[in-house]
């Protein structure tokens, strides 16, 4: 169940709203890196302590994609540098981190430096951070100490019936796991195949792409991040020369493709840059394409690693 009570937390007054509740005042949209982000991040802190919450749920993270929307340039590392390792360890639906690190985490959404998250604590405590500094606090019972803090801050607390940015439960998800009866496919699949490409998104916008053997299947297995969302695809095919000149005419892809030393990379590339890219490639063990648009995207099996008690709780 949603919270009861939801706080819109803002640094504009509603006095300067129009007609139609747009800020019509002077007030920057995005961050200031001071004493007004500093506010955001106390009052959080005072709903939190109202609530008894020293811990939060990581959920639905995500990090800059290949498009960024972001008010503000990207930042290396996603602004999650001293949260995380590089390679984003501990960053994953269903991680616990402490109240601080969460603060940062929201510090890191209100500058648009690339991570994206839900916060949670079960049904009790929400926050969400939206566009232009808005953020959503979502408790489940009145926190009138806290909404008087955040005002003394210098800060906005308006009542909402419910956060624009909570998750619609109700939309369509992956929910097949990935159980023995998924792996016993896979294993199929390798059969007949003999090598697959398995594509691990491990937080939104973030993968790490393994070839598949018989062989190397369960050391594989034994290294996937939690709660990922698994893609099985066919390949990768020996043949690089008849997959580049099989990429489209017009559009965006992503070139997949095995190194010498037997890594696999990736990347996004479109028509202007096929002559380059084979270049970068040309070295490459094996290669494959594979379209961004969903609707010409049909990996082999599809399904998201569940939790210890074989439950998925990972909303993909």
């Amino acid at each position: 169940m949603p919270p009861a009570f939801v706080h819109r937390i803002t640094k504009y007054d509603p006095a300067d709203r129009d007609e139609g509740g747009h800020y019509t005042g002077a007030e920057d949209t995005v961050s200031d890196h001071g004493p007004v982000e500093e506010a955001y991040l106390a009052a959080i802190a005072a709903f939190a302590d109202a609530m008894g919450i020293d811990r939060l749920e990581i959920r639905e993270p995500g990090v800059t994609g290949f498009v960024h929307f972001g008010g503000e340039p990207p930042a290396q590392g996603h602004g999650l540098s001293g949260l995380f390792p590089p390679d984003l360890t501990g960053y994953h639906d269903g991680a616990e981190v402490s109240l601080p690190v969460a603060l940062e985490l929201v510090r890191a959404m209100l500058r648009d430096q690339g991570a994206w998250c839900r916060l949670e604590a079960g049904d009790m405590f929400t926050v969400h951070v939206g566009w232009d500094q808005y953020v959503y606090v979502g408790t489940d019972r009145p926190c009138a100490e806290a909404v008087a803090r955040a005002r003394e801050l210098g800060l906005f607390p308006e009542p909402m019936a419910a956060s624009p940015y909570a998750a619609d439960l109700e939309e369509a998800e992956v929910v097949e796991p990935a159980d023995e009866d998924f792996w016993e496919r896979v294993r199929t699949e390798l059969a007949s195949r003999h090598t697959l490409l398995l594509e691990e998104a491990y937080v939104r916008n973030a993968v790490r792409w393994h070839r598949l053997t018989p062989q190397n299947l369960d050391p594989v297995r034994s290294r996937l991040r939690p709660r990922a969302l698994l893609s099985v695809w066919p390949g990768p095919f020996p043949d690089v020369g008849s997959v580049l000149a099989s990429l489209p005419e017009e559009g965006s892809v992503e070139f997949v493709w095995e190194t010498q030393d037997g890594t696999i990379q990736y990347s996004i590339v479109d028509a202007t840059e096929y002559e380059e890219f084979a270049k970068l490639v040309a070295d490459a063990r094996a290669a494959c394409a594979l379209s961004l648009y969903q609707d010409e995207s049909h990996p082999l099996l599809c399904a998201v690693l569940p939790d210890s008690d074989g439950v998925v709780r990972a909303r993909w």
